[in-house]
């Protein structure tokens, strides 16, 4: 798979329908420089974003993955099976985001818990100290990293759930 071959097709086909990356990335719920970075082959849409670009261009998935149109259209049990597979992966996204939060939490329920017997002086002596200063170290590393990787995980759920629910608004319609 070349994804500069893809994503010039996705710019040739953007400049087709006459739109800017902005209108895109507004339809696609995704930033313009998430688009940029599409048409430069630098990233790649997730698979059901992929399934969107091909509905609102108009083309086969296959075209856009090739990077160039094909002749005959994708039928409708292969555009199911990709959802399916955008869905589980999704999904997993999800148990890493669930896991993380439960680091995030007993990192944060740790820390108090020292910060507390380190201010209450309930024990004290050179030994508590230092395993103190270690662990409060250490629950504050554990909270910065879970805050660097749930921000990253936290931005692509939300904004797949903002994508369910402009499908589902599209479904009422």
């Amino acid at each position: 798979m070349d994804q500069q071959k893809i994503g010039a097709f996705l710019k040739e086909l953007r400049k087709e329908k006459n739109i800017t990356q902005e209108e895109l990335a507004e339809k696609m719920l995704v930033s313009r420089r998430t688009v940029s970075r599409w048409e430069t082959g630098s990233n790649m849409p997730d698979l059901d974003i992929l399934i969107d670009i091909s509905e609102f261009y108009d083309v086969d998935l296959r075209e856009i993955l090739d990077g160039e149109r094909k002749k005959d259209q994708m039928d409708k049990e292969m555009k199911e099976t990709v959802l399916k597979v955008a869905d589980f992966s999704n999904e997993e996204k999800g148990k890493v985001m669930r896991n993380m939060h439960i680091l995030f939490i007993t990192a944060f329920v740790l820390m108090t818990v020292l910060l507390i017997t380190f201010f209450a002086d309930i024990f004290a002596g050179p030994v508590m100290d230092f395993i103190q200063g270690i662990a409060l170290g250490v629950g504050y590393g554990m909270i910065a990293l879970g805050v660097i990787i749930t921000s990253r995980y936290a931005r692509q759920i939300r904004e797949f759930k903002l994508r369910l629910l402009h499908k589902t608004k599209e479904l009422e319609d």
